[in-house]
């Protein structure tokens, strides 16, 4: 019994609270749908650029790859931007987030180059600027996943020690006394009742 409620009270420990300085959820719900938002203010820029015709003007066929990349990367992080919204206290839904934007940026970065030499400059200007401000919710982000991957490290290391704590609490509760074995007969011994001398047999002996 003693080892049954030193279990349950291991079990139902105190609740971790919110690390220092990391952001509240609704601050990074909000934070994520501004993220979105501001990045899909790219698509109708990446719609209207057309890399198949720069060809023509000597530019090389890997601008068509990273155009798509660029619009299915944008896409990608479009959707990990609202799982973060929903989900703000998941670090896997953050770092997704924040690897999608980096994909996003890497692509157009590259793009952009082909925008001013073979389309338009005004357009990769343009292009650059709506990339730019984003800035600050991905700088926002890539401090909330470094605080976060912070506090998850100090909440496994607490409950780590609180766990070792338990383990040796259950190690020095006393062990149960053993039942008594039932006995056993030795090897080579018969369990049947030594046979006693009845009176009739008595009396046949006499005869």
């Amino acid at each position: 019994m003693r080892i049954l409620l030193s279990l349950l009270f291991c079990v139902a420990m105190p609740a971790l609270t919110r690390a220092q300085g990391i952001s509240e959820p609704w601050d990074v719900s909000r934070a994520a749908k501004d993220l979105s938002a501001q990045a899909e203010r790219l698509k109708p820029l990446l719609d209207q650029l057309t890399p198949e015709q720069w060809q023509a003007k000597g530019a090389p066929a890997a601008y068509v790859t990273q155009w798509r990349n660029a619009e299915d990367e944008l896409g990608y992080m479009v959707r990990a931007a609202a799982n973060l919204s929903r989900q703000p206290e998941m670090l896997t839904v953050a770092l997704e987030t924040y690897f999608r934007l980096q994909a996003v940026e890497s692509q157009v970065t590259s793009l952009v180059e082909g925008v001013r030499r073979y389309q338009n400059p005004a357009v990769g200007d343009l292009i650059v600027s709506v990339m730019g401000a984003n800035s600050a919710n991905r700088d926002q982000l890539r401090q909330y996943i470094t605080d976060l991957a912070q506090a998850r490290d100090q909440e496994f290391q607490i409950a780590d020690k609180e766990a070792q704590r338990c383990r040796g609490q259950l190690m020095r509760q006393p062990r149960p006394a053993a039942a008594p074995k039932p006995a056993t007969v030795p090897a080579g011994t018969s369990s049947a009742a030594p046979a006693t001398n009845t009176p009739a047999s008595n009396g046949n002996q006499a005869k």
